[in-house]
């Protein structure tokens, strides 16, 4: 056997001198354009929760490892990664130990009880969200901010409040000056950072323009051709935070582009269904989730034929 050939457990990046190191630290460079808009839309309290999250899953991994007598991972980043995304998804008035009960969740039983990075099937940080969804209802949906000066949308997210906006809110949408999750308001940092991460070559934008375009149709589709509330969907409910960062997250992602098409649209309709017909704010993570348990069925029926192969 070739000594070069290494087998391993996704995720597998072919690109010469790429790490996991490498490849999470410019997912964190990626993440820090939200970071600062939510500091200056939220207050410095958005700064504390980002850095507790990051640091708990840290020392989570940490304590897991030694506890199991393995190899210590925590250097990989892809922990402080999953804190950061946590982190995103809780408003600045979430109270810490709730955070960290997200952070368990996320790191411990979705991360390491089924053999850490690469053997997770669904995305720890969305799991950690939905934990807490239902767990601190209250909490995870009391979108106060501790900033001076947020849009009079602070008390729902425009999604919450979809009915009663039109196009003159587009750009308090965009900057993200209104009520939400730490990490989804501020379109345009979002966009900063999908930019560079296709530009570093960390993902591909396949994923999340597809996913984020469906959406759009969608809502057109199935709102009435409300085209404004179309528009609106896009930059609402934490779209653009799970189609850049969570979507195209490499394990609960399909390889090949065929089945990275269809895993994109079926997040995109299910976003969709569950926010006109279910009345939830909560379309984008279980959209996600729901296709990540799928990703072992579209890999199996797109997956390409070998040259010169046939059928068995």
């Amino acid at each position: 056997m070739n000594s070069d050939m290494i087998v391993s457990v996704s995720p597998h990046y072919h690109k010469a001198g790429a790490t996991t190191q490498r490849v999470m630290l410019d997912v964190i460079i990626a993440l820090i354009p939200a970071l600062i808009a939510s500091c200056l839309i939220f207050g410095v309290r958005s700064l504390l929760l980002v850095a507790v999250s990051a640091a708990n899953c840290v020392l989570l991994e940490w304590v897991w490892n030694k506890l199991m007598k393995k190899p210590d991972t925590v250097s990989d980043l892809s922990a402080v990664v999953t804190g950061m995304l946590l982190a995103f998804n809780v408003p600045a008035t979430m109270p810490i130990w709730q955070l960290i009960v997200g952070d368990f969740i996320a790191i411990i039983i979705v991360k390491m009880l089924f053999g850490g990075l690469g053997c997770n099937f669904v995305n720890p940080a969305l799991v950690g969200r939905v934990a807490m969804m239902l767990s601190f209802t209250s909490n995870m949906t009391n979108y106060g901010t501790a900033a001076a000066k947020v849009d009079v949308l602070s008390s729902a997210t425009p999604l919450a409040a979809m009915g009663n906006l039109n196009f003159s809110h587009f750009m308090t949408l965009f900057l993200g000056r209104h009520g939400g999750v730490l990490g989804e308001t501020c379109a345009l940092a979002l966009l900063i950072g999908g930019v560079y991460l296709c530009v570093r070559q960390v993902i591909k934008p396949t994923i999340p323009c597809i996913y984020i375009g469906s959406v759009l149709v969608f809502t057109f589709l199935f709102s009435g051709f409300n085209g404004t509330q179309a528009v609106l969907s896009v930059f609402s409910g934490g779209l653009m935070l799970g189609a850049i960062f969570m979507a195209t997250d490499y394990v609960t992602s399909p390889l090949t582009f065929k089945g990275q098409l269809i895993y994109a649209l079926g997040c995109g309709f299910l976003t969709t269904m569950i926010r006109l017909f279910a009345n939830s704010a909560e379309g984008v993570s279980f959209a996600i989730l729901l296709m990540n348990l799928l990703v072992p069925y579209i890999n199996n029926g797109t997956k390409t034929k070998p040259l010169g192969g046939v059928n068995a």
